[in-house]
């Protein structure tokens, strides 16, 4: 197929784009690099003061931010909420006492929270909420973290109220859901 001659000239090749590479590499860590200590080693060039509290004007924001969630939840389209449950799927199943990464949601609405057999819990949602009512499980789902510090649940949340109804009025038609 090639001769010796012409196997030594692409290996050559390929070894010779290898150390070009390498040697980029190298020149970019010691021109652009913060050193073996990590980021710590240099002191902060400036600092942006973000205030505590939000200004005034926006003081009637929430007032106008629309309708509230059991206003939302009573008009609920437990279709709608099947589209936003594809989120969840990767994590949860709908079958009861198939756990996955997160615990089964079969029934979740009005169970008493951390109850799934099977699934090891944080302890953090037990803190919180005793049972997932719709208002609880809003919480929850508008920032998980924010909710109960020291969750598994690495989910950011869902900021549409109408999402987290319709989610909620989905869960709620599984066997089990009130």
């Amino acid at each position: 197929m090639f001769d010796t001659m012409t196997l030594t000239k692409i290996i050559g090749g390929l070894c010779g784009t290898f150390l070009v590479f390498l040697l980029g590499s190298w020149a970019a860590q010691t021109v652009y690099g913060t050193g073996e200590a990590g980021h710590g080693e240099h002191e902060q060039a400036y600092t942006v003061a973000i205030p505590d509290k939000a200004p005034a004007a926006d003081a009637a924001a929430p007032a106008d931010a629309g309708p509230s969630f059991e206003e939302v939840f009573a008009s609920a389209d437990a279709t709608a909420g099947e589209a936003v449950f594809r989120n969840c799927r990767t994590c949860h199943k709908l079958e009861d006492g198939a756990n996955a990464t997160g615990p089964s949601l079969y029934g979740v609405v009005g169970r008493q929270v951390d109850t799934e057999a099977g699934y090891t819990y944080s302890g953090a949602l037990e803190a919180v909420f005793d049972v997932w009512t719709p208002e609880h499980l809003n919480t929850f789902l508008t920032n998980p973290k924010a909710a109960a510090p020291g969750t598994k649940m690495s989910f950011a949340g869902l900021s549409k109220v109408q999402d987290r109804a319709n989610l909620i009025a989905y869960l709620a038609t599984n066997p089990g859901g009130s």
